[in-house]
């Protein structure tokens, strides 16, 4: 199917891009990498007045390590594969690296853009559960400046942000973890590059006693949204990781699920699936601290 006629511009800079916004409204859709609205396009399921294009804006796709703030700045035109193969996401922020590689296929992470995936909140979206456990923020740039929001509280509903339609999203802030931190990112699939059953999102913060000082756990395709699953990361922090305390922390995900019966499973069948992602991820995080070089990402 054709997409729906629309107006297209290629925005010439930020600020250009958001008096494009404003005037055209309600009815504009940004695009950045394709890989979400284009097919949206075809299949007419979005028919926007007016398409405007910020994939070729400078300064949006870089991955900094800024450590006098102790952040990761990663701009929002930053591709899944980019982010797939940045040594400083592998090295500080091994489960950044894992979603990156699970994502679609080569062609969806060589043209998908970490914005455009945030945008879209798609509730099956790879991004969404990985960020929030990171305790991530998310830069949002309109006629009024910047505001920053947390990950936690981006999301509204299914493929709804709290961002305005007048805004773009321009930088995702992501807390370098300290020495002793390890994750692990989990997505249950029925084949590669299909959406996923369930996924998971786990960071730990742990001592050289091996407790856990803090922890981060966020679910995808388990609702609406992504779920941060702050019950789970309260039961952890502060305690010794033993198996009694990642039951416990299970049983909080599970009840923390609330996911869609679809062709890929029923509620009960893919709340399971979150238990069990999430024992495993923190199983993999134990041991990455550890030493270990342990393989995270598709599960099938």
């Amino acid at each position: 199917m054709y997409p729906a006629a629309f107006d297209y511009t290629v925005a010439e800079s930020l600020d250009h891009a958001i008096d494009l916004l404003q005037r055209s409204g309600e009815g504009a859709k940004l695009l950045s990498g394709g890989q979400s609205l284009v097919p949206l396009l075809k299949l007419r399921l979005v028919q926007p007045a007016h398409v405007i294009d910020i994939g070729r804006l400078p300064g949006l796709s870089d991955v900094l390590e800024d450590e006098a703030a102790g952040i990761l700045r990663i701009g929002a035109l930053a591709t899944h594969a980019q982010m797939g193969v940045s040594s400083v996401v592998r090295d500080k922020l091994a489960l950044m690296t894992e979603a990156a590689g699970v994502i679609g296929d080569a062609q969806v992470r060589g043209w998908g853009t970490l914005g455009g995936a945030l945008a879209e909140a798609d509730p099956a979206g790879d991004w969404g559960p990985v960020v929030q456990a990171l305790e991530g923020r998310v830069e949002c740039t309109g006629p009024a400046g910047v505001r920053v929001v947390d990950a936690a509280s981006f999301f509204v509903d299914a493929y709804t942000t709290v961002l305005a339609d007048d805004e773009v999203i321009t930088e995702v802030r992501v807390p370098l973890p300290p020495p002793g931190s390890a994750g692990a990112y989990l997505k249950m699939e029925r084949r590669a590059g299909d959406f996923a059953v369930a996924s998971v999102a786990v960071q730990l913060e742990l001592d050289g006693a091996g407790s856990c000082t803090k922890a981060g756990v966020a679910l995808g395709a388990a609702g609406l949204t992504p779920i941060k699953v702050l019950a789970a990361e309260e039961t952890l922090a502060g305690q010794e990781v033993t198996p009694d305390v990642v039951d416990a922390a299970a049983g909080q995900v599970v009840e923390a699920a609330n996911p869609l019966a679809d062709v890929r499973g029923s509620s009960d069948y893919k709340r399971a699936v979150c238990g069990a992602l999430f024992r495993k991820a923190v199983d993999i995080a134990l041991r990455r601290h550890r030493g270990e070089d342990v393989r995270g990402g598709h599960v099938r």
